[in-house]
């Protein structure tokens, strides 16, 4: 008996000594957590989150910031006065309005810049960005005139087609991440064992963050799901029952999992955390963005006088706003039948009648057979 306990204490042992020359391996012999330097785009409320999530595994972040008051905060009371303001930073987490202090021999970057300024953001910064840092991008949607994802608008800004590019995605709402509640994500990249190297920034005690390669789907289906979740809002605004968000929510989840495999993602990925796990976080969840631009919409409040007051209010942006016709055109492009999409672009738009009218055109549209993504991709000929 005392024989099988002492295998078993060297069993655990050995198991321990492998997961440390692990992670020694994936980071590199030469570093570890507390001699890196990692900086972080965007001082809003998910560029918060990120970089203490970051910190506080150890690693020393530096977040870029516009605004001097921002950095001020950050730097001499360690809380951000105008984003999550109610929460202590970390002390290794420091904020700066200069690029080239914040890049200065930074071993990695997170991009948390909204999808629709990234370009201009970059390429007003790209001769200060070393071509061997790995960017990890959290910006979620579709740019409104390219139809571009963020595995293009990235390396086009930067005019380096080979540069290392990750994506992270999955269901993560900033104000949990700083009250440390168990959370997982997905980050994607073309190469797993960056991926892999690259998930050990935000893994933790309360983050589990889970390697993979499919970078289309982690995108598209961070980039839908806003879509849908601005219906979610409206139905709910309107005052109707969770049987309608429910059809909803899960129709649109059929569409975004048709486009995503249309367009080269896999439908494992759709299922997972960075598909219908974001999906449900972002429709059900009470801090989401864009439900409550719908909810807003639902009351019967023009789209515009609700995206000035959240302008006005520093409420963030509600990607889904801007993502809605360019999704509709991607769709077109794939000739992918998306109606509940194309619904959500036409109450945005003003057209159809309003909410209860569009409504009512998608109960009485003709029912298809609930089939297999590979079935209907075969009778559509695209399989």
């Amino acid at each position: 008996r005392r024989r099988r306990r002492r295998r078993g204490r060297g069993r655990r042992r050995r198991r321990r000594m492998k997961s440390s020359a692990s992670m020694t391996s994936l980071l590199g012999a030469h570093q570890d957590s507390t001699t890196l330097k990692v900086t972080v785009f965007g001082s809003g409320s998910f560029g918060m989150a990120m970089g203490t999530l970051v910190a506080r595994n150890g690693f020393d972040v530096v977040v870029l910031t516009r605004r001097e008051e921002v950095a001020r905060g950050i730097n001499d009371e360690h809380r951000n006065p105008t984003h999550l303001k109610e929460f202590a930073l970390p002390e290794n987490l420091k904020a700066t309005t200069d690029a080239d202090e914040a890049l200065r021999g930074t071993s990695f970057i997170v991009h948390c810049i909204p999808l629709q300024s990234t370009k201009v953001f970059l390429e007003g910064i790209r001769e200060k960005i070393e071509p061997e840092v790995p960017i990890v991008s959290t910006s979620k949607g579709l740019h409104t005139e390219t139809l571009e994802m963020m595995h293009e608008i990235i390396p086009n800004a930067l005019g380096r087609p080979g540069q290392t590019v990750a994506f992270l995605s999955g269901p993560t709402f900033a104000q949990d991440i700083m009250t440390n509640t168990p959370s997982g994500a997905v980050l994607a990249s073309k190469d797993i064992m960056m991926s892999r190297k690259l998930a050990h920034l935000f893994s933790g005690p309360t983050m589990r963050v889970y390697p993979s390669e499919d970078v289309i789907g982690v995108q598209v289906g961070g980039a839908l799901k806003n879509v849908i979740a601005i219906l979610a809002g409206v139905a709910e605004g309107m005052g109707l029952g969770v049987n309608t968000v429910a059809l909803l929510v899960t129709r649109g989840c059929r569409e975004i999992n048709r486009l995503a495999v249309a367009m080269g993602g896999q439908e494992h990925t759709m299922n997972g955390l960075a598909g219908i796990g974001d999906l449900m976080l972002t429709c059900l969840g009470g801090l989401s963005r864009n439900k409550r631009v719908g909810m807003e919409l639902g009351k019967g409040k023009p789209l515009d006088q609700i995206l000035r007051e959240r302008a006005e209010s520093l409420q963030g942006v509600a990607e889904g706003v801007a993502t809605t016709p360019a999704a509709v055109k991607l769709a077109t492009r794939y000739r992918i039948p998306t109606p509940i999409m194309f619904m959500a672009d036409r109450l945005l738009k003003g057209e159809g009648g309003g909410a209860k009218e569009l409504l009512r055109e998608m109960m009485e549209a003709p029912m298809l057979d609930d089939v297999s993504l590979e079935m209907e991709f075969q009778a559509m000929k695209y399989w």
